[in-house]
């Protein structure tokens, strides 16, 4: 059982490395291939590559906050909050077999963007959908997997599967 446990303990953080580790790259590259607020179209004008920084939450909500409670709302309670989470997830037995995987994906791209917000104070967001009236924010590879462990935790919920964490 012990051996089981680490193995799926060696794939939660390998998800939250490997999602923390594509993020940061394609947020290196980025500014070197893409100028500030130039728009590319990639897929026509339905996928868009850009370049922004971000100095607020989603969408920039907070942008305008004094330092103090940025540093507060955007980085102290979420390193708080993602701390817990990733102890909460690998030391709890007994989960969900897909609850781990979700909650990895939301670590790593929680991980991602705070190392921006501590590093740069802002997030390099690129990417933009564009399909008939669905239009996205602009985003970045953190915002894809954070919505990736969410979707996956309300599609358990919607099959009923039980949450306890």
């Amino acid at each position: 059982m012990k051996s089981k446990r680490f193995f799926s303990k060696f794939w939660i953080l390998g998800i939250v490395l490997l999602t923390i580790g594509c993020d940061q790259f394609s947020k290196e590259l980025t500014p070197k291939k893409v100028e500030p607020r130039q728009y590319i179209p990639v897929l026509g004008h339905h996928f868009i590559l850009t370049n922004v920084e971000n100095k607020g939450a989603m969408l920039g909500f907070g942008q305008d906050f004094p330092l103090i409670a940025k540093r507060i709302v955007f980085q102290g309670l979420p390193l708080l909050m993602l701390f817990i989470l990733l102890y909460r997830t690998l030391t709890r037995p007994n989960l969900n077999r897909v609850l781990p995987f979700a909650f990895a994906f939301v670590i790593g791209g929680g991980i991602g963007n705070l190392i921006d917000r501590i590093a740069q104070g802002s997030v390099t967001d690129f990417f933009q959908i564009r399909l008939g009236f669905l239009r996205t924010g602009i985003f970045n590879m953190a915002d894809v997997t954070v919505t990736l462990g969410v979707l996956l935790l309300a599609f358990m919920t919607v099959r009923g599967k039980k949450l306890s964490f």
